[in-house]
């Protein structure tokens, strides 16, 4: 009985490492970027878009396409680095485990 009950301080303790973790991923910023950096977006550790820059020799009126092209892009690639921050941090205390609804 005393193994459980030490067992769920751990469990409880890992929890709230957790709990902070996820909370600290919100004041990370990571960066996408496109075309060499004309375009770059900047998004924390929760997914959420902060900024987007576009440099000016990025706008062509007669290519549209590839604008939008560039900017989708930069805006995969910050989330492709979002992931694997959340993955790096939670990781360390779910052991690699991919926990759903966690990150």
């Amino acid at each position: 009985m005393n193994n459980m009950n030490q067992m769920m301080k751990q469990v409880k303790k890992m929890q709230e490492q957790m709990l902070k973790a996820q909370e600290a991923l919100g004041d990370k910023t990571i960066e996408g970027t496109a075309g060499g950096g004309v375009v770059t977006v900047s998004m924390n550790g929760h997914k959420k878009l902060l900024n987007v820059t576009i440099k000016p020799e990025a706008v062509d009126p007669e290519d549209v396409e590839m604008l939008q092209d560039l900017v989708l892009t930069a805006v995969n690639d910050a989330l492709t680095k979002a992931d694997e921050l959340a993955n790096a941090d939670m990781g360390k205390y779910t052991g690699g485990m991919k926990i759903p609804g966690l990150f």
